[in-house]
């Protein structure tokens, strides 16, 4: 008979396992990472804390100018993990939303919003919605961050994530298209690999938000109303066609045609990979190639 701080009272993997005693261990370990300042690119990166009451916070690029009035467009971006693991100061991470920093000539807001299980869904949303408000709340140019005071050209906002992250941004494009943003206009949305449910990895959602409703809760399964309503004026949609949630990319592409939105919708399909494939081999062929579909989406505005 197992002791009580060994036995497994739930287990989510590659994800989390959740002992009896009630500890938690997630199966990858998080080693966050500094941001210094890019010689290579003229990236600069620092990180903030949007809220201190929840320390919801931020690690935030901006490309090198020496113009004071320079305008760049912003790029709010979510990282993925099953909503559980993941940080968007890992050095994946970082060294991926500074890559569309620099080649997009954009400013980029990384959100470190707080994790499952300790923190169930909606936590998730509500951190990264709350990281949405204090970006448009420099619209006026007195907001908090200087760089964002500065140099943001808010009539060019993008929103984009992978897997759990492009659930998160399709989301927060959904909440823009019913409340308002004063002074801000979201562009386009860019879903990597993007989870919206129909597999095994369900379960672990069901269990981390225990407020849902059902196999169809909007949050996971976009309904053809979230859908008519999104709050940008185009999507892109990366699938990789060895993927598990490859199928739900597809039908999201499907319903969003159908849902009579107005925007462009367009998807990509990446054949032969798997989830992620561009997170876990950056400089393979297809990689490079997603990138540069990605960095044409962002630098069309």
């Amino acid at each position: 008979m197992e002791s009580g701080n060994t036995e497994v009272a739930h287990e989510y993997f590659p994800f989390f396992k959740i002992y009896k005693d009630g500890r938690i261990e997630r199966f990858m370990p998080t080693e966050k990472v500094p941001a210094p300042d890019d010689p290579k690119t003229g990236v600069r990166a620092k990180d903030i804390v949007i809220s201190p009451e929840t320390g919801l916070s931020a690690r935030i690029f901006i490309p090198k100018t020496h113009n004071p009035l320079k305008k760049f467009p912003v790029l709010i971006y979510t990282h993925g993990g099953g909503f559980s693991i993941g940080s968007a100061f890992i050095e994946g991470y970082t060294n991926l939303v500074r890559s569309l920093a620099a080649d997009a000539n954009m400013i980029a807001v990384s959100v470190e919003y707080r994790l499952a299980p300790e923190h169930p869904l909606p936590t998730c949303y509500e951190d990264t919605w709350e990281a949405v408000k204090w970006v448009a709340s420099h619209a006026n140019g007195h907001g908090p961050e200087s760089w964002l005071n500065h140099h943001a050209d808010f009539g060019r906002v993008f929103l984009a994530g992978d897997s759990a992250g492009a659930n998160i941004a399709h989301n927060m494009a959904a909440r823009v298209g019913s409340h308002d943003l004063p002074g801000v206009k979201i562009r386009g949305l860019a879903l990597v690999h993007p989870f919206f449910g129909g597999t095994e990895d369900d379960k672990m959602w069901f269990f981390i938000c225990p407020s849902n409703s059902g196999p169809n809760d909007p949050r996971l399964k976009p309904t053809l109303d979230d859908l008519s309503r999104l709050g940008c004026e185009k999507v892109l949609i990366f699938v990789a066609g060895n993927d598990h949630l490859r199928e739900r990319g597809t039908s999201y592409f499907e319903e969003l045609k159908r849902s009579g939105w107005k925007g462009t919708v367009e998807i990509e399909e990446t054949e032969g990979e798997d989830h992620v494939f561009h997170l876990l081999k950056p400089d393979c062929e297809n990689a490079v190639a997603l990138h540069k579909r990605l960095i044409a989406f962002l630098s069309d505005h």
